[in-house]
């Protein structure tokens, strides 16, 4: 996997760049490659719910992020044509978490992903995406 260095050079670097949500809430790319991507967030107050633990909301975002990095490593737009997660464990304010996706399989414009959220060696969250590459429109003039 390639590390980030901090410049826009790749399809990868390039929707990161642009993507706001993920950079509002402090979402860093540390890798990536073909299908492949890892991302960190640390949980902040304004990401804890009403029970004291991260909302669920916010933990889905930050593996679909890495999820959306896996898939549009290999070029085209590529976008989530659905997605479930499962809760493992839950986060605290604080927590530093890092996301890890993985390609399962491509065929066609399909693909099935992977990701692993997890606070050090403890996984917390269990995240699969079904992604879905977009025809290109053509232009007219």
């Amino acid at each position: 996997m390639t590390q980030v260095t901090g410049s826009a050079s790749g399809p990868v670097e390039e929707m990161f760049a642009a993507d706001r949500a993920s950079r509002d809430l402090g979402i860093e790319l540390l890798e990536h490659g073909a299908g492949a991507a890892v991302l960190r967030m640390t949980v902040t107050p304004s990401m804890v719910n009403g029970h004291g633990i991260a909302h669920g909301g916010f933990l889905f975002l930050f593996a679909d992020s890495a999820f959306a990095c896996a898939c549009n490593s290999h070029g085209p737009v590529t976008v989530a044509a659905g997605a479930d997660i499962d809760f493992i464990a839950p986060a605290h304010e604080g927590d530093v978490l890092v996301a890890t996706a993985t390609e399962r399989v491509r065929f066609g414009r399909s693909g099935v992903y992977d990701v692993s959220v997890l606070r050090g060696d403890e996984v917390i969250a269990e995240f699969r995406g079904r992604s879905r590459t977009v025809r290109q429109a053509k232009e007219t003039r």
